[in-house]
């Protein structure tokens, strides 16, 4: 019988501002996304269990294409497989939106379809039901 928590997605987004580019180009580090991956990893784990828990791990994580200041990332978590008091998460960061400066200091557009700027796979862990 499968747990009915497998499947449940999560999804964030978040405006990268441009205090946060640290290359040439207004690129941001990738550590950029997986900060949000926590984010996402704890609203996944409240809504599973009614607890924050904890990242204990990640199985795999791919940068696939740039994330610069001026995007809109958008940011899903989705439950594969629920144990005893883990959780294996699968990640995606889209670039939903990008600022376009060479057309405008404020201009911007929207990316479609999104482009996959970073996958992973993670396991959370929550306390033990009591």
């Amino acid at each position: 019988m499968s747990d009915p928590r497998v499947g449940l997605t999560v999804t964030h987004r978040r405006y990268v501002p441009y205090s946060h580019a640290h290359y040439a180009g207004s690129l941001v580090d990738g550590a950029y996304a997986l900060g949000l991956f926590g984010d996402v990893a704890t609203e996944v784990c409240i809504r599973t269990d009614g607890d924050e828990g904890l990242f204990a791990s990640y199985a795999d994580v791919q940068f696939r294409a740039p994330m610069r200041a001026g995007d809109v990332l958008e940011v899903t978590a989705t439950v594969t497989r629920v144990g005893r008091r883990s959780r294996t998460v699968d990640f995606e960061c889209r670039v939903v939106c990008r600022g376009r400066p060479d057309r405008g200091e404020s201009a911007a557009e929207v990316v479609d379809p999104p482009v996959v700027a970073v996958t992973a796979t993670g396991t959370v862990v929550v306390p033990a039901a009591s």
